[in-house]
């Protein structure tokens, strides 16, 4: 084994031990191996209680497996629409990254995604010019209305004390009630009436230039940019959160909020901004589903992607690098979905499915801490030595 000398006096140490330290790698700890070991047990229940649910619909497990396998990752074909899948999951799992590390819980991504969506289309749908500008000025446009939408809940608690949990809660189901009234609204976007008939509530068709583009063709692997865009986001914000001052700051931020400020960090302008940015990337991907997917404003647009995307970032953890492989694993499994109805079993159950799995990756890490300190509080104490007391200075005789 090649080995370092080290200083004078001090033992030889392994080459690998100075490789492995350089890049920040640690040797598993107690409580990593417990988690990782009930983390196991979690899914084994899941994918237990998944089958067993299957069963009463009247299905057969083999089949169901064998029909999410062929609609997801099977073929090229599957592959593509995974990864198209997976794309908006991400950046919308990205945002919520980022709130969830300064401690500011944005569950209002389904909103803000269509709000992104309306805004991007409206610019789309307006704006001329050579088509990678308004594609770009579009995607931007799309950010932005989505970061607006977040900024009216940071307003309001960093200004008025609000609890953040609900008012982006409940600012999802006004940005639905927007959409709906800007596709049915003519001046707005609602779709031109073809002909004589009565025009739908939704936008005009983007035009085909405007459209994302896509690497490859059918049936082979196709990528479209947006996946390109979700995976060059992730990759940017994990090396911003694990190494810059901002992404300190905003761990800081989210573990203790009073030393933070101690610190100097100002928690309104930092956690707002943060939650400005969560909203920015369901705003995006908004934008993602409306220019590569869609291509028309629709109320139902969103399709869920909001909600799911938060729980990518909840199973991953709030880390960036771990949420690019649980997005392409629920895309994979909206993907199959499509494909349970030959199997007779209803394709909601792909969403038990999906919750089985949140509470898989999320209960461990809580069992785990609660046994640590149990273990904690069982250990005996080891009994201190008494101190010895000094003795007390004899008194001297007095002769008379």
């Amino acid at each position: 084994m090649t080995t370092v000398s080290g200083p004078a006096g001090t033992p030889r140490r392994p080459l690998a031990g100075y490789i492995v330290g350089s890049v920040g790698l640690r040797r598993p700890s107690a409580d990593a191996w417990r988690t990782a070991g009930i983390t196991v047990l979690c899914v084994a229940v899941a994918v237990g209680l998944a089958a067993l649910l299957v069963t009463f619909a009247d299905g057969s497990p083999v089949e169901v497996v064998d029909a999410l396998f062929t609609g997801s990752v099977a073929d090229t074909a599957g592959w593509s629409q995974t990864l198209v899948n997976a794309a908006p999951l991400l950046l919308v799992a990205l945002g919520a990254c980022i709130a969830n590390r300064a401690g500011v819980f944005n569950i209002g991504q389904e909103g803000q995604l269509l709000i992104g969506a309306m805004v991007g289309c409206f610019v789309a749908l307006r704006l001329q010019g050579p088509g990678w500008i308004v594609i770009t000025v579009a995607l931007v446009a799309a950010a932005f209305g989505g970061g607006a939408w977040s900024g009216i809940s940071a307003a309001m608690y960093y200004t008025r004390g609000t609890n953040v949990v609900v008012t982006t809660l409940l600012l999802t189901f006004i940005a639905a009630q927007v959409v709906q009234f800007a596709v049915n609204s003519p001046s707005l976007l609602q779709e031109e009436g073809m002909g004589s008939g009565p025009a739908r509530p939704q936008s005009d068709a983007v035009p085909d230039y405007l459209r994302l583009a896509s690497f490859g063709q059918y049936p082979d692997l196709t990528i479209g940019v947006g996946v390109i865009v979700a995976v060059v986001a992730t990759v940017v914000l994990a090396v911003l959160l694990a190494r810059s001052r901002w992404g300190f700051r905003l761990t800081m931020l989210g573990l203790n909020p009073m030393a933070a400020r101690h610190a100097g960090v100002r928690a309104s302008r930092l956690g707002g901004s943060a939650l400005v940015l969560s909203g920015a990337f369901a705003g995006l991907a908004g934008g993602v589903i409306l220019l590569g997917t869609v291509f028309r404003l629709q109320p139902a647009i969103s399709n869920n992607f909001g909600w799911d995307g938060l729980l990518v970032a909840l199973v991953a953890r709030s880390r960036p690098g771990l949420a690019l492989p649980v997005a392409v694993l629920f895309g994979a499994l909206r993907s199959g979905s499509s494909y349970l109805a030959a199997t007779g079993v209803p394709d909601y159950l792909v969403d038990v499915v999906q919750a089985l799995l949140v509470l898989a990756f999320v209960v461990p890490p809580v069992l785990s801490t609660l046994w640590a300190r149990r273990l904690r509080n069982r250990a005996p104490v080891a009994d201190t030595p008494a101190r010895p007391t000094a003795a007390a200075p004899a008194k001297e005789e007095v002769q008379v």
